[in-house]
């Protein structure tokens, strides 16, 4: 009988590390190593850290069921921004501030494994369908809410990636030609509404114009303290102005995956990262936006769910590496 084989996940992203080994085949990732990012050191410093962190996993996998270092056959990571797949250069990432960076390169001249990169999102998405709530669909919208936007877009089984290797930054979409600045250096992105900082923001806006709430409470009154798990822990407390940031959160993040809707006609669209702790308190008002401003011919064809895996990013990465393994011939 054959031994297991692995695949090393790792997800990069603008907050957190998170590393894992994943089945070939599939199934939980093991020995999940977490830790923050902490881009301001520079990118030679993350992959040190993304390198130690993913052979402390291979080892405790291996350790546990007496493998041997072959059984790993491969690292899939993701990364945010566009990423070159062939030459496995990050083009550019705003909330890491690379430019033109020779990931792949500078991973695999430090481990064993030949290594996969690919926007984070797009990872992300993949997980989903390939582990997740997205399981058995052929098409597949994923829209990650964490430091930034991001999304995937997957069409009979295999990511989107465009002409230069850049679909799916759904988080770059105009909402509003004159809204708030987004760090992509634009004007009115969905990112500069909904991701987790800009949730913190407009939270603290209102605070600031003498808004009543607990937010104020729960960081003792230092508003740059409030980040979007504290505007989420409010909603839970019944809140009513943290509710009302949320439902606004809702409606632009409506906005944008009925546009997605409307042009993809996507099977499912499935929403991860911290945001999905709101539970109702998003998921009702966003439903309702999409029924507004989508066709509903579209929208009755298509679930809006929350993800399932904790860490759809690990799974999809060290799955996209594994789909090409799997793929080739054996002898």
């Amino acid at each position: 009988m054959s031994r297991p084989r692995w695949v090393v996940g790792v997800d990069i992203g603008g907050t957190n590390l998170v590393a894992g080994v994943v089945p070939l085949e599939g199934g939980e990732p093991r020995a999940l190593r977490t830790q923050p990012t902490l881009s301001h050191r520079g990118p030679e410093a993350v992959v040190t850290d993304v390198v130690r962190m993913a052979r402390t996993a291979v080892r405790e996998v291996l350790a546990e069921i007496e493998g041997k270092p072959e059984d790993v056959v491969g690292m899939g990571v993701g990364c945010p921004g566009p990423v070159d797949r062939q030459s496995g250069v990050v083009i550019e990432s705003p909330n890491l501030r690379w430019v033109d960076y020779p990931l792949r390169e500078r991973i695999e001249a430090l481990v064993d494994w030949p290594v996969v990169v690919d926007n984070d999102a797009n990872c992300a998405t993949y997980g989903e369908w390939w582990q997740g709530a997205g399981k058995g669909c052929s098409s597949l919208v994923g829209v990650i809410i964490g430091t930034g936007v991001g999304g995937g877009f997957i069409y009979e089984g295999r990511i989107v990636h465009g002409a230069s290797d850049g679909a799916g930054e759904v988080g770059h979409m105009t909402l509003n030609v004159s809204g708030r600045r987004c760090a992509c250096g634009n004007e009115g992105c969905l990112e500069a509404y909904a991701s987790g900082p800009a949730i913190a923001a407009r939270a603290r806006e209102g605070l600031e114009a003498g808004t009543e709430s607990v937010l104020t409470s729960l960081v003792d009154g230092v508003f740059d303290d409030i980040t979007a798990a504290t505007v989420y822990e409010a909603v839970v407390m019944g809140d009513p102005y943290a509710t009302e940031v949320m439902t606004e959160t809702a409606k632009f993040l409506g906005a944008g995956i009925a546009n997605l809707i409307n042009i993809l006609n996507p099977e499912a669209v499935v929403v991860m990262g911290g945001v999905t702790r709101a539970g109702d308190h998003l998921f009702v008002p966003l439903q309702a936006e999409v029924r507004r401003r989508a066709f509903k011919a579209l929208v009755d064809a298509c679930r809006i769910l929350p993800a399932r895996l904790p860490e759809s990013g690990v799974v999809g990465a060290a799955g996209m590496m594994a789909a090409g393994v799997r793929s080739q011939p054996t002898a």
